[in-house]
Formats: C-alpha cells, sequence, structure tokens
C-alpha cells in the first residue's frame, strides 16, 4: 500500500509537469489511457479469458464515468496545487456511502454518518464560501478547478459503486479494461485537433503517467491479496502525506492553514469512516 500511494503521488506529479509542458489535459488523458490499455489486455491474454465480460452494459457505464472522472481529477491536478486536488479526492468516501444506500440499499451506520459530515465540513473548510468566512483571508482557490474536484470524487465513487456491482460477475482485470477502452477514444474525440506533439522527454513523462498509474494499481491489488481491505486501504491516506512532500520539493507548493484543516477533517472522516464499520 506505501508503493501504491507512492505510485498514484508519482502519477499526480507527471500529470502536473506534463501540464505545464503545455500538454493538453485530455492529450494526457489519452496518454495514460492507451498505456493501460495494452497492459490490461496483456494480462486478460494471460489469463486466458473473455476480453469483453458478461454485463457489457455496466462494465462500458463504469468505464464512461470512469473517464469522465480522470478528466475532472487530472484538471484538477494540473490548476490546483498538489496536496489540495490530492486530499479532493477523499470525498469520495461520502459520495459512496451516498450512492450505496441508494443504489445498493446498504444501510448507513453511525461511522458512515460521522464521515459524510466530516467530509463535508472539511470541503467548506476549503472551499471557503465567502458568506460564511467574510473577513477571513481567502486561499482564491479557482472555482472550476474545486469543482472538477468534487465531480472527480463524485465520479470515482460512482464508479465504485460500479465496481462492486460488476465484481459479482465479471474478472477484475475485464473491469480494469473496460476503463482504457472507453477512455482512449472519448479523450481523443475530446482533444480534436487541440494534440500538440509531445517532444523529448515529454514523451517519458506521458510513459511514467501511465507506468505509475499501474504501479499503484498493482501495489493496491497486490495489498488486498495479503491483508483485510480494510487495515490496507487505512494506508493509502499516506498519498496525502506524499502529494505534500512532492508539492513542497518539485512545485514549491506550501499549502495554507486552511488546507490543512479542511484535509484533516476530510481524511479524519474517511478513517473513521474505515476503521469503525463493523
Amino acid at each position: 500500500m506505501v508503493l501504491s500511494a507512492f505510485g498514484f503521488s508519482i502519477m499526480a506529479v507527471c500529470v502536473k509537469l506534463a501540464s505545464s509542458s503545455g500538454l493538453p489535459v485530455l492529450e494526457i488523458v489519452a496518454a495514460r489511457a492507451l498505456v493501460s490499455l495494452v497492459l490490461s489486455y496483456l494480462d486478460i491474454k494471460r489469463k486466458g479469458i473473455s476480453l469483453v465480460g458478461q454485463r457489457k452494459g455496466l462494465l462500458l457505464a463504469r468505464g464512461v464515468v470512469g473517464a469522465l472522472a480522470l478528466v475532472c481529477v487530472y484538471y484538477a491536478l494540473t490548476v490546483l496545487p498538489l496536496a489540495e486536488a490530492t486530499v479532493l479526492q477523499y470525498l469520495h468516501p461520502m459520495f459512496t456511502a451516498v450512492l450505496a444506500l441508494i443504489f445498493l440499499r446498504e444501510r448507513i451506520q453511525l461511522a458512515t454518518m460521522l464521515c459524510i459530515v466530516f467530509s463535508f465540513a472539511g470541503l467548506i473548510v476549503i472551499a471557503q464560501p465567502a458568506s460564511l468566512f467574510a473577513g477571513t483571508p481567502s486561499t482564491s482557490m479557482p472555482p472550476l478547478a474545486l469543482a472538477a474536484a468534487i465531480l472527480g470524487a463524485l465520479g470515482s465513487a460512482i464508479a465504485y459503486v460500479l465496481v462492486r456491482k460488476l465484481s459479482q460477475t465479471e474478472d477484475p482485470s475485464v473491469i480494469i479494461f473496460y476503463f482504457p477502452l472507453v477512455a482512449l477514444p472519448l479523450a481523443a474525440l475530446g482533444l480534436g485537433t487541440d494534440f500538440v506533439m509531445p517532444t523529448g522527454w515529454e514523451w517519458l513523462i506521458l510513459l511514467m503517467v501511465g507506468v505509475f498509474t499501474q504501479v499503484g494499481q498493482i501495489g493496491l491489488t497486490k495489498a488486498m491479496q495479503t491483508e483485510t481491505a480494510g487495515k490496507a486501504t487505512a494506508f493509502s491516506y499516506l498519498q496525502v502525506v506524499f502529494a505534500a512532500i512532492l508539492g513542497w520539493l518539485i512545485f514549491a507548493e506550501i499549502p495554507q492553514l486552511w488546507t490543512w484543516v479542511g484535509g484533516g477533517l476530510i481524511l479524519g472522516g474517511a478513517l473513521i469512516n474505515l476503521l469503525l464499520k463493523k
């Protein structure tokens, strides 16, 4: 899980570096999808199973939602400081709890209620709406980037609920395969004539986006195979620590006080939901 958190953090750094060099967000998404598509295809062939799966409609829906969420997450990473963009992704347990209640009929426990309250409070502290924070120093977080980060977390939660439904009938490798299968053409179509030909080290950065995503996913999968989900997932929050350190070292980003307070509430709520559930 430590390797997984570090892999996803390096992926985020590479996304930010690629964007700062002038590459469009959709081009970065397409590059990541291409690498993931090749690696996922090879994994399915190694297992000797069917590519198409059984519940094609849900698989395609998971791919579409995942692709749109990824665009939002990558856009947020390119505009917001690394730590802020990363911590806002941990709003997804709040969204997942509500969606699971609606679509999977899962009862919300006390720990989940606390998670929702803490996460929402943390979001308010980070966003600092003028009506509630009049007279306080503003973090001047761009509204569009903030909205993209929130939508990315919501999309991740929807994708997670779909994966839980699909895991009853589908092999994990097939579920993973459908994500880049849908994301690549969607990103390519959206990019259109805005494509920028990478030069020099930009090719390496784009490759590293895909490779370190795969490193993160492999670390996550191996951890889930050798430890209980609760204990393993708890270590994923190290990604926020890595993001803060890398943001400071590489981009000279120092999170403001409100980011620490709001981020602490969001992560606290997520950990309560994770560790106090029966």
